[in-house]
């Protein structure tokens, strides 16, 4: 049952998730723009560096399916707020380490602390969303994407100004310090329900902790199929304008910008698109408008299609991932972390394998053929769509107009994120 909360707690509740996201994406953002820098210092090879990445990798995984199962023990507040002080503080070793030991180790240790913090703020997103009583979910996501550029942002201004990687992440990491301190002052109080089987399954669960389920695998695969456009984008799409298409190195470089603005975008506007046409619609559309779109920009093959294609893939895989983890978190409130962790764990799973299977397809079809997969792994997801939909006795959400009335704030209000009064220079 839904706990009862005032209007300023919710506010405030949902300003500290935010902040969580936002101090999430910034972290990341800040470090992979001073991977070059980090590399020099070392002296590593391409292979090397690869060997320290997946550190960081492995380690995320490790969190997200284990420790982020923490969450559901202790709720996630007593998690996420403990674990994003630590991403502050682990983001600074990868700047003084000496070798490639000491990086893999400091990695693996950030990655850790991170794959645990992703687990345990979207399942407080959840526990928010549930407060709210509609759709918010695609806001916080859009904190994230913020997050992302503006820690490569100040990544990137402080490398120009001949600023090392380790004063940039002490400075980057005492912000995330400060924006997690007022995290912890804000966070939703959470009232935590007791313990049963998902709504409507009472056999799935094997064994008595255990809310491992085909249906939760499936949310898990729709996730990992969406995640292999994002990580494409990330690692194919400069390349693909440049040498399939011949463009500029400009051009090229715009392609994943197109991207990403055209996801921050839709995330912006996806809480008002799922509480006005529900996950399972909403979804359905995505993944129609991502694989269309750039279906028809590889048919094409001109950079302005490239171009075009890939906000079209952005805006499309935007909404997916939250609503897909909503989802996730409403099978069993109760369990919230161990089902994010299973369909957290397998979407970012997607993320990092994608581009490697693009690259091996690559190799024997050519790069646009090879971008065919995550068309079609997309249009999968919109064909899944169905599996969004919520179970007998789960709370999809209120209306916008049943939202506000309980809230005690006109429909008309702002649903975009946090409210104005209470957004932290953030767009949620």
């Amino acid at each position: 049952m839904k706990a009862e909360h005032d209007h300023r707690t919710l506010v405030r509740g949902r300003t500290a998730t935010s902040l969580l996201f936002l101090l999430f994406g910034t972290a990341l953002g800040t470090w992979t723009s001073r991977i070059p820098a980090v590399k020099g210092h070392l002296g590593l090879s391409d292979g090397l560096l690869s060997l320290a990445l997946l550190a960081f990798a492995v380690g995320s995984i490790v969190g997200m399916l284990l420790l982020g199962r923490l969450a559901d023990r202790f709720g996630s507040t007593l998690v996420m707020v403990p674990t994003a002080l630590l991403e502050g503080v682990l983001l600074v070793p990868p700047a003084y380490v000496g070798s490639l030991a000491g990086l893999a180790t400091a990695l693996f240790l950030f990655g850790l602390t991170h794959g645990t913090l992703n687990i345990a703020m979207n399942a407080n997103a959840v526990h928010v969303q549930e407060a709210y009583g509609r759709p918010i979910m695609s806001s916080f996501h859009a904190v994230y994407s913020i997050g992302g550029f503006l820690g490569a942002a100040v990544g990137g201004v402080l490398a120009r100004q001949d600023v090392g990687p380790g004063a940039t992440f002490i400075t980057v990491g005492t912000g995330v310090l400060v924006l997690a301190g007022w995290a912890g002052l804000w966070a939703l109080p959470e009232t935590r329900p007791e313990r049963v089987p998902p709504a409507g399954r009472p056999t799935e669960a094997r064994g008595k902790d255990s809310v491992v389920s085909l249906d939760l695998v499936f949310l898990g695969l729709l996730a990992m199929c969406a995640l292999v456009g994002e990580g494409t984008a990330a690692d194919w799409s400069a390349v693909y304008m440049h040498e399939s298409l011949g463009s500029s190195a400009g051009t090229a470089a715009a392609a994943f910008a197109a991207f990403s603005v055209a996801m921050t975008a839709g995330r912006l506007l996806g809480d008002r698109l799922a509480a006005r046409f529900g996950p399972v619609r909403l979804v359905r559309a995505s993944g129609v408008v991502a694989s269309v779109g750039m279906l028809a920009a590889l048919l094409i093959g001109h950079p302005a299609a490239g171009l075009v294609g890939f906000a079209c893939l952005g805006a499309g895989m935007a909404c997916i991932a939250p609503q897909v983890y909503s989802a996730a978190g409403r099978r069993n409130p109760a369990r919230a972390g161990a089902a994010l962790s299973l369909v957290v764990s397998l979407g970012y799973t997607g993320f990092l394998v994608g581009p490697i299977v693009v690259g091996s397809v690559s190799t024997v079809t050519g790069l646009p053929t090879a971008l065919g997969v995550p068309v079609l792994l997309v249009l999968f997801v919109a064909l899944g769509a169905s599996a969004l939909r919520p179970r007998a006795g789960e709370a999809e959400g209120q209306s916008e107009d049943d939202a506000s009335r309980s809230l005690g704030t006109p429909p008309s209000g702002d649903h975009s994120g946090a409210t104005s009064t209470s957004r932290p220079g953030a767009g949620d």
